[in-house]
């Protein structure tokens, strides 16, 4: 199932304008997450989140007449796929910035390559590794110890939160590869096997979210605000401009979001969250973003297999072609 051709006329933004709207949103999905979390307890932010997210794509999917996917097989293979790319990853995400800043949440979700070049040498016989995309791996690896700061024994470091964010990062590249997998030429469009899939999650996280929670006794209009952009923003809306950039441009050039997303979060964090940053912060996520791109390279110049993918609803989350940027 590939992206849906674009329109014969003219888009009303240019597709840069477009990629940079997105890279601006789930950038600053990682503050809203953090702000939400002050007013809600984290399976609380999830849902919200993926709620409002489900309205955006269902509206789109209304409008555009897009038949829903069709048989028990599929629905199956989504429901899984949901719980990978978003309920588990939003869920998990939530929790972290509970007691780790959202700059380093931010950098952890750009580690979502590594970990899937990973996975992939058992999974995925086309992404077979190179001796580049080795080397990225092993230039990613030194980039996340030296966002940690390895060599001061990991001091100041909240490990739970941390383990949290990356363990989330893990689920994105997991997911990906099962989609991968499974619901590769369906018939269905993107964006209908998308808002099926975060439709799903919602529905795992109104059964789970009342078993941990409770209703709030207030509630703070900044924190719902946070939510509702989150979900309604990073989830939906962002969907939507990534459909129109692939479709524009291919996923190749739109993949490209990725580098720009923990650069913006890294910003959003410190100006309007005054959250502390030090030397290592930049400097190791410059490095974890290299070693990301070096494990993006292909072996040869010989065509790909095609494949087809749900894109990801995110941070960067959950979101994309296989090789797209993952949003928390």
């Amino acid at each position: 199932m590939s992206p849906a051709a674009p329109s014969p006329s003219s888009p009303l933004l240019d597709w840069r304008v477009r990629f940079g709207a997105l890279a601006l949103i789930w950038g600053f999905s990682f503050l809203f997450i953090k702000v939400g979390t002050e007013g809600f307890a984290p399976f609380q932010v999830t849902f919200g989140r993926l709620l409002f997210g489900t309205a955006v794509l269902a509206a789109a999917i209304a409008v555009k007449r897009d038949r829903l996917p069709r048989g028990a097989r599929v629905w199956g293979h989504l429901a899984v796929a949901a719980f990978l790319l978003n309920a588990l990853p939003f869920s998990l995400f939530a929790y972290a910035e509970l007691t780790i800043p959202s700059t380093l949440a931010g950098i952890c979700n750009a580690t979502t390559p590594l970990w899937g070049m990973v996975l992939s040498l058992v999974a995925l016989s086309e992404d077979r590794p190179t001796r580049v995309r080795a080397a990225g791996l092993g230039i990613g690896f030194v980039g996340v110890l030296t966002v940690l700061g390895a060599w001061q024994g990991f001091s100041g470091l909240d490990v739970t939160g941390t383990a949290l964010a990356l363990l989330a990062s893990f689920s994105y590249a997991v997911g990906w590869i099962y989609v991968r997998r499974t619901l590769s030429g369906t018939g269905v469009s993107n964006l209908s096997l998308a808002g099926s899939q975060v439709g799903l999650a919602t529905l795992q996280l109104a059964v789970v979210t009342p078993l941990f929670t409770t209703v709030p006794e207030s509630v703070e209009l900044l924190p719902l605000l946070s939510v509702v952009a989150l979900g309604a923003l990073g989830t939906g809306y962002a969907m939507l401009l990534q459909y129109g950039v692939v479709a524009e441009v291919g996923p190749t050039t739109a993949s490209m979001v990725t580098y720009f997303i923990p650069v913006i979060a890294t910003a959003a964090g410190v100006a309007l969250l005054d959250e502390r940053l030090t030397w290592n912060t930049p400097v190791g996520a410059l490095v974890v973003l290299a070693g990301a791109a070096l494990t993006q390279t292909r072996a040869s110049r010989r065509a790909a297999p095609p494949t087809t993918t749900v894109p990801q609803p995110a941070a960067a989350p959950a979101g994309t072609p296989p090789r797209a940027a993952s949003r928390a």
